[in-house]
């Protein structure tokens, strides 16, 4: 059986020395030591002045929208996790969902005016697959009209444009560290900004909005997380290089065996570089996608239909709404096997049976 994921797990005797400083300190939780030096570490490694080590990327979308105070309508990309919608919900907020370059697979920034309205007070976007959106033309955007931008980067961890970490545009970025990512902290996330006084209104909020001993400066939540969580962060990002050279190994021989696979690639940044989070292709069309994808369950070989079905037709406590690339494209990307267990040899099977599936 080859899974379509599969979460990197370091050597178990390096974790269990962090354990062994847990049982001493018997310290387990509320942003503890561990916590702190995976928060310092995590901001050196990505070259960033701040950052909060968070429960989930849910949470930090959440906390975001909360911190910046944004009421009314947020834009945002309807091919996406549904967390990217369902926190605007969530905080009271309506979503306002803007049709997806056909390329990139990101919000198309063209189309973004066209939805702003008196109403409007933030853009929510996503960097879909880790591949950044167009960031500049968004800014000049979010500038011209007052308005919030906060990225949900989920995936893209890692990632720099121009030597500049991704985090580091929008007025908040987040990021989600749970076990399925290319680096994680089995559950976890990470909210990042460089304004240094939101970032200490996050960092209330996160903890119940507590200030002090026994004052409370904003309205919060249990947005902190555990030292068990951090020990897993901090063994796995000694092993981060180690990922992200075999995923980018098995995602160019995917790009070797696959040549005459009736699919295409979603269009990278051409200023960004790649973690490999995920390995996407387009198909021709959502026949063939069905073909390949239950004779591939038949051997066992699992990918997953991500993103589908488009967020702005499928929620039952949102208007319907159907916006025709978006509509195109979840019909047609598939997700292929991607973790670093997997295999040459697997990656080269997958090829063969997916030719072979689509010539019959």
């Amino acid at each position: 059986m080859i899974p379509v994921t599969q979460p990197f797990l370091p050597p178990r005797e390096e974790y269990e020395k962090y354990l062994k400083g847990i049982w001493k300190r018997n310290w387990l939780t509320n942003m503890g030591p561990l916590a702190s030096q995976l928060e310092m570490e995590l901001k050196d490694y990505l070259k960033l002045k701040h950052l909060l080590f968070v429960t989930n990327g849910t949470v930090a979308i959440q906390m975001a929208i909360k911190a910046l105070e944004i009421h009314g309508e947020i834009i945002t990309t309807p091919f996406s996790f549904i967390a990217t919608t369902s926190c605007i919900v969530w905080e009271n907020c309506t979503p306002v969902f803007v049709d997806i370059d056909s390329q990139s697979l990101c919000i198309d920034p063209k189309k973004i005016e066209a939805a702003i309205t008196e109403k409007t007070s933030a853009i929510l976007a996503t960097h879909v697959y880790g591949n950044p959106c167009d960031v500049e033309a968004i800014e000049i955007i979010a500038k011209k009209h007052n308005l919030k931008v906060i990225y949900d980067a989920a995936h893209a961890f890692g990632v720099e444009i121009n030597g500049k970490s991704i985090f580091e545009y929008g007025d908040v970025s987040t990021c989600s560290l749970h076990a399925t990512k290319l680096y994680h902290t089995v559950e976890g996330g990470l909210i990042i900004t460089k304004d240094a006084e939101l970032l200490k209104k996050l960092a209330y909020i996160r903890n119940f909005g507590i200030s002090d001993f026994d004052s409370f400066s904003e309205l919060g939540l249990n947005g902190k997380n555990s030292e068990f969580h951090a020990a897993m962060g901090l063994t796995n990002l000694k092993y981060i290089s180690e990922i992200n050279s075999k995923r980018k190994a098995l995602a160019n021989l995917y790009d070797e065996k696959l040549k005459n696979l009736k699919a295409v690639k979603p269009l990278w940044h051409s200023k960004a570089t790649k973690n490999y989070p995920y390995y996407p292709i387009v198909l021709e069309s959502e026949e063939l996608l069905l073909k390949l994808k239950k004779e591939m369950d038949k051997q066992e070989v699992f990918t997953r239909r991500y993103f589908y079905p488009s967020l702005a037709s499928a929620l039952p406590y949102l208007p319907k709404l159907e916006l025709p690339v978006t509509e195109d494209i979840s019909r047609r990307v598939l997700c292929l096997p991607m973790y670093y267990d997997l295999t040459f040899e697997e990656v080269e099977f997958i090829a063969r049976l997916m030719l072979r599936i689509q010539n019959n």
